[in-house]
């Protein structure tokens, strides 16, 4: 276009900010140089537009890692540990023991109900499980009565994985200990 002649059409410059599903995309393409009066105004204009861009971009990147990335401790009296950890929505339960009876079935239904306590701690509940992993003093004995009672608590439409071994347990009246995690949504 040797004649001092341009088509402005092929000479923009382009700011685009587009939100979809959580991923921000900020395209900037410069095609070739605008030879018109208004260039340095357009040029300024343009480079104001890119940096709000991107600063909004990093904001927002800043707010959404800060609200999945948090991490909530409660109970935390015990010096060894926290009852219950929420990270990136997801809920971390300790492991659950009872040692007021002696026999399987009581001992799993009391493991059941702190296990309900504590998730709804976290303003969560059981249809939300995630995992499972529990653990037997005695697998062969036990296994049985232990999944009667689980069976009879665990929502039968949203049900966890589950691991379940043998174990030595920390204290000799303790016949089962259970842990989850939960969604929080």
């Amino acid at each position: 276009m040797g004649d001092g002649n341009f088509d402005t059409n092929s000479h923009l410059r382009e700011n685009n900010l587009r939100c979809q599903k959580n991923h921000f995309y900020l395209s900037y393409a410069n095609r070739t140089p605008d030879p018109s009066p208004s260039r340095p105004l357009a040029m300024l204009a343009n480079k104001l537009l890119t940096r709000i861009a991107r600063t909004q971009i990093t904001h927002l990147h800043q707010l959404i890692r800060s609200r999945t990335m948090a991490t909530t401790r409660i109970g935390t009296e015990d010096p060894r540990m926290s009852k219950i950890v929420i990270h990136n929505g997801i809920v971390y339960i300790s492991g659950q023991t009872d040692g007021t009876t002696t026999d399987i079935k009581n001992q799993t239904a009391n493991v059941l109900k702190k296990v309900d306590d504590l998730l709804a701690q976290a303003n969560t509940d059981k249809s939300k499980l995630l995992t499972s992993s529990i653990w037997l003093k005695d697998i062969s004995r036990d296994f049985k009565d232990m999944n009667d009672v689980w069976n009879g608590w665990v929502d039968p439409n949203n049900k966890p994985v589950r691991a379940t071994v043998e174990a030595n347990m920390a204290r000799e009246q303790l016949l089962i200990e259970v842990q989850v995690t939960a969604a929080t949504e």
